[in-house]
């Protein structure tokens, strides 16, 4: 299974958990087996700064992610991972290390949509009908 970890910097496991996956500046991918870490990668965000809704979910599928793992992030995001069968998981903190080991403990899953996302980032205003 690949798990794609929004972050802040690319330390690999070390490296901080960003807040919304849209404003994430890398993605650390992390395949693992079981409980066990296999290979950790870290990836630019090629729209850092200036994403349009849906390119950074395809991103993360085009890398062959199973699973997004992040602080937060808004309604849309959540339906376009689930467009591409992807999982979304919100409420990751710390490093990557703490929100992977969390999350293979089963202590995170699911995805609620940012109580603060209407007023933070104005794609995800009245957009109820992208499916």
């Amino acid at each position: 299974m690949r798990i794609a970890i929004s972050a802040e910097n690319n330390n690999g496991l070390d490296s901080l958990v960003c807040q919304h996956f849209g404003g994430s500046p890398y993605f650390i991918l992390v395949d693992v087996e079981g409980q066990e870490v296999k290979t950790v990668t870290g990836i630019e965000n090629p729209y850092y700064g200036n994403h349009q809704p849906g390119q950074v979910p395809r991103l993360i599928h085009d890398h062959k992610a199973n699973v997004m793992l992040t602080g937060g992030m808004g309604r849309r995001a959540i339906a376009f991972f689930e467009q591409f069968d992807l999982q979304p998981v919100t409420g990751a903190l710390g490093t990557v290390r703490q929100a992977l080991q969390s999350y293979l403990e089963g202590k995170l899953n699911g995805a609620d949509p940012c109580a603060h996302s209407e007023h933070h980032h104005d794609h995800d205003h009245h957009h109820e009908d992208y499916h």
